[in-house]
């Protein structure tokens, strides 16, 4: 009953406030000549973690709010887990290409997103725009933060660098309850929080986070519209990759438990970014793009995400550990209220936000394509396949499965961790080991979205098709190039960030509290006291 009764006041706030301001007639600013960029990235949701997605339970008001107003995804794709995945959104590339392989990129890696890539951020900055990024970031660290973000066209960054999962487990709801510490990593240094190149706060406060995070977009937003700035903002929650966490204000505050508390903090920080573009009068100049960056962890049951009706979840080439959330929203240029099956992917949005800004593409091979086309006038993908590769990939191996149309073909399948131990579907449990098909697997996705009928087991009618699909698949290997592998570099315990360098007993002494917020973290330097060290 209690968590029913803060359920009903909790939401009774949310799209209400967000409602009004949309609704109310403001005076537009006079618009920037290039469009606004927010991309919102979420952190293991699911393709069925949204009410808008069908989630009976799930508090998400303001997204579902946002799909209502823009183009819903049913057919879009990111990676397989969260280093692999960031780079493909920011380079437009396969993880292989980047060296972003064969797993995530930890607090001690050496490596990183290599520096001879380029983002989109340094795209549009030299397209004059401000750039930003919020939250997590998990494409490395390295010697002197070689590879943060500021090294990559962003000139504001705040956030944790890599998931919090990499830490030890600090509180995770008001007022102490603890994390799940199956979910975190303590041998490494408690988590950083970085304004720049700076630590500010070590441990970072899980609590108050997503709120800093938040204020701190809405500051970026309204500091460059009135000065009437094109800007991208990159906004990485740390939600809802395990531990799960939430502010007071979210805290048994939804009936789906603690994974749905912490995605209504997701909700409620979407809502304030929309809140602040609608109030600087920006919104009809603004490009907003939702997501994730991959499948839900079903190993964490009930604090893990679902992929709906999709196979399996995070780390696996079954739909449910790539197909993910996906919703674009531009009002006046992006149709309102439309759901779309054709086929994407979070590599597509260099490219289109290049044609649309026009930013020169980088002289290397993409893996992204323009998509103008579907978001603006509702036209057939210019996409027609799309690679699956796990996160742990392999040269040796390659690519798992190729979607062609509305047909996918395993030319190899594997378990994932992420999936779990105890998932009712065996494919999809670590134990599953590789297995090579020939001839594949071929399912169509567009009937069979769960994978469940092998059409090669119906006679010879899909021949053309394996075919089709099997050139494809021939042409793709001959041309993947394998950069060298960035996480298989050594690792050093020395580059894990720490605020208070050579102390001891490492790494628990990395323990710097912060004395005063900073009135604005974008201009004013950090101040924080801590173990044998002073402030910058």
């Amino acid at each position: 009953m209690l968590k029913q009764t803060l359920f009903t006041a909790v939401m009774a706030d949310f799209p209400l406030r967000l409602f009004i301001l949309f609704i109310t007639i403001v005076t537009p600013m006079v618009a920037s000549s290039k469009p606004n960029i927010v991309i919102l990235f979420s952190d293991d949701v699911g393709y069925g973690d949204l009410g808008c997605y069908g989630h009976p339970t799930s508090s998400t008001p303001n997204i579902d709010w946002l799909a209502s107003k823009g183009i819903l995804f049913t057919q879009f794709y990111a990676g397989t887990a969260c280093s692999p995945s960031r780079a493909s959104l920011l380079t437009g590339r396969l993880p292989p290409r980047t060296g972003i392989y064969p797993d995530v990129l930890t607090p001690d890696s050496t490596g990183g997103l290599p520096l001879d890539e380029t983002t989109i951020a340094q795209l549009l900055k030299q397209q004059g725009y401000q750039t930003a990024m919020v939250g997590k970031w998990h494409l490395g660290i390295g010697r002197n933060n070689e590879y943060l973000p500021t090294n990559f066209g962003f000139s504001h960054y705040l956030g944790i660098p890599y998931s919090h999962a990499q830490c030890p487990c600090p509180t995770c709801f008001w007022p102490d309850d603890p994390c799940n510490e199956d979910a975190c990593a303590p041998d490494f240094t408690a988590c950083p929080l970085f304004h720049n190149d700076q630590i500010i706060e070590q441990p970072v406060d899980l609590i108050t986070l997503n709120r800093r995070y938040a204020a701190t977009a809405r500051d970026f937003i309204a500091r460059q519209s009135s000065r009437n700035r094109p800007f991208f903002l990159y906004y990485a929650f740390q939600h809802c990759h395990a531990p799960q966490f939430a502010g007071k204000q979210f805290r048994n505050s939804t009936l789906r438990g603690v994974y749905g508390d912490s995605l209504a903090e997701v909700d409620w920080s979407v809502g304030q970014v929309l809140e602040e573009i609608h109030k600087q009068g920006i919104a009809d100049n603004t490009l907003i793009f939702f997501s994730s960056d991959n499948g839900p962890a079903i190993r964490e049951k009930r604090e893990g995400g679902v992929a709906g009706l999709l196979k399996c979840g995070k780390g696996s080439t079954y739909e449910g550990g790539q197909r993910v959330p996906g919703i674009a929203v531009w009002p006046g240029k992006i149709p309102a209220g439309v759901r779309t099956a054709e086929l994407a992917s979070t590599m597509d949005l260099l490219p289109t936000l290049a044609k649309l800004t026009g930013a020169e593409l980088p002289s290397v091979a993409l893996d992204g394509t323009d998509i103008s086309s579907v978001l603006f006038n509702r036209d057939k993908s210019p996409r027609e396949t799309f690679f699956y590769y796990p996160y742990y990939s392999s040269e040796s191996v390659g690519v798992y499965a190729v979607r062609y149309r509305q047909y996918k073909a395993h030319y190899y399948t594997e378990g994932s961790n992420g999936s779990g131990e105890e998932n009712s579907d065996r494919d999809c449990r670590p134990s599953a080991t590789l297995t090579k098909h020939d001839p594949p697997l071929l399912f169509d996705l567009h009937e069979d979205p769960s994978e469940l009928y092998n059409l090669n087991q119906e006679g010879e009618q899909y021949i053309e098709i394996l075919n089709k699909i099997k050139r494809i698949y021939k042409k793709h290997v001959l041309t993947m190039d394998w950069a060298e592998s960035e996480f298989l570099k050594p690792t050093d315990p020395d580059v894990q960030p720490c605020c208070n360098p050579g102390c001891q007993p490492f790494p628990s002494c990395c323990q710097c509290y912060k004395t005063q917020e900073p009135s604005n973290l974008f201009n004013t330097r950090p101040y924080f006291q801590s173990r044998n060290v002073t402030a910058p």
